[in-house]
């Protein structure tokens, strides 16, 4: 049987995910971003995107014939079966990648799987651990009013739409506490995936 450790790595927007995410490949943990697979899903010639332009019309298009993000958001997020009929096409195409991936992963990996929505899409059960990168919510909006160029009212919204800080927590397995520096969180991060790798060796 193919033995891996499974690891799904959730958190809100601006919590710090994506530096965690990073320090763990460092460590040689293989990284499964969901964010990345959806993307790929909808890149020009593929099936994904000319389903979305029968789906949804050629105003989604650029003129060079990408998909216009802005365009396609600006749908989807105002119409809540427009989102179910775009997720319908892309989940399903994310699944098999990852799928194709993990069945990838050597014997023994850590496999983490990078998912901004897994509270909100009830993935926690999937995984062996549950890791959540927690920060306070007016830190989060501060950092995305300095470094994302985002207003008050938009970051707010952002953070409103997506499950609560104690919704994660309530599925964590491991939180990383990421309201000091990066130094700090980095250390979480290295201690984490010592015990990660202990599990591994356990197991074989």
């Amino acid at each position: 049987m193919h033995q891996i450790l499974s690891v799904g790595l959730t958190g809100g927007i601006a919590s710090g995910k994506s530096a965690v995410s990073a320090h763990l490949a460092e460590h040689g943990a293989l990284i499964i971003d969901a964010d990345l697979l959806a993307r790929q899903a909808l890149e020009p010639g593929t099936e994904g995107l000319d389903q979305v332009v029968q789906t949804f019309g050629p105003e989604v298009l650029t003129a060079s014939g990408a998909l216009d993000r802005e365009a396609l958001g600006k749908i989807v997020f105002a119409d809540e079966d427009a989102r179910n009929q775009l997720n319908a096409i892309v989940h399903p195409r994310v699944r098999e990648a990852r799928d194709a991936l993990r069945e990838q992963a050597p014997e023994g990996a850590v496999v983490v799987e990078d998912i901004p929505l897994l509270v909100e899409t009830g993935q926690a059960g999937r995984f062996d651990v549950v890791v959540v990168v927690s920060a306070p919510d007016e830190q989060r909006l501060q950092r995305m009013v300095e470094h994302r160029n985002s207003t008050p009212e938009d970051a707010q919204s952002r953070i409103d739409a997506q499950a609560t800080e104690a919704q994660r927590k309530a599925v964590a397995d491991v939180v990383l506490e990421n309201s000091g520096t990066l130094e700090e969180l980095y250390v979480q991060v290295d201690e984490l995936y010592e015990k990660l790798r202990r599990r591994v060796i356990a197991a074989q």
